[in-house]
C-alpha cells in the first residue's frame, strides 16, 4: 500500500511589501508543489517599512482565494520553520547571476542546518526583473503609483498603513 506524499515548498522573504515578483514566484511554485508556504521572516536587526503584522496582512490579501498557497510569519530560522512544517523545498527567485550566487550560498547554509531541505531557484520573468520590495518602497516614499508592481489588494493596504503612520 502506497502512501500519498504531499510536497510542500517554502517561499521566504521580508515581503516589505509583497510584489508582483513574489506573487509570480508563488504561483509558479504552486504548479510544481502541492502546497506553497509564503512566509514573512522577521530580521531583528533590520527595521522594515511595515510591521510584521502588516506584512502578514498584505500576504493574506495577495493570496486570498489561492487554496494551495498558505501565508505565515516567523521570527525564527528558516530551516527550523521548514522542519516544523514538513517542508522539504525552498523556492527562491533570481534576477541574474549575483542573485543566483547569493541564493546558492544560502542554500548550502540551510542544507547544513536541515539536510533534507533543497532549494529550487526560479529565474525571474523578464517583465518583472526590475521589481523589488526596495524599489516599491521608494515609489511609496515619493507617492508614486504602485498598482502595476504589487498584487491585487496590496496597494489598498499600503495606502491604509502609510496614511496611519
Amino acid at each position: 500500500m502506497s502512501r500519498e506524499r504531499i510536497t510542500r515548498a517554502l517561499l521566504p522573504g521580508s515581503f516589505d511589501p509583497p510584489t508582483l515578483g513574489h506573487y509570480d514566484l508563488a504561483k509558479r511554485a504552486a504548479k510544481i508543489f502541492d502546497e506553497v508556504w509564503v512566509v514573512a521572516f522577521v530580521n531583528g536587526s533590520k527595521r522594515g517599512r511595515f510591521t510584521p503584522e502588516q506584512r502578514l496582512e498584505m500576504l493574506k490579501a495577495a493570496f486570498d482565494g489561492e487554496p494551495d498557497i498558505h501565508v505565515g510569519l516567523s521570527e525564527g530560522l528558516l530551516a527550523d520553520y521548514a522542519a516544523e512544517h514538513s517542508i522539504t523545498a525552498l523556492v527562491k527567485g533570481a534576477r541574474g547571476a549575483v542573485d543566483f550566487d547569493y541564493e546558492l550560498s544560502l542554500s548550502l547554509i540551510n542544507r547544513s542546518l536541515e539536510p533534507e531541505l533543497d532549494t529550487v531557484i526560479l529565474p525571474t520573468r523578464a517583465e518583472l526583473m526590475h521589481v523589488s520590495s526596495t524599489m516599491v518602497g521608494e515609489m511609496i516614499k515619493y507617492g508614486k503609483p504602485i498598482s502595476h508592481l504589487v498584487p491585487k489588494g496590496v496597494e489598498k493596504l499600503v495606502t491604509k498603513f502609510t496614511q496611519s503612520s
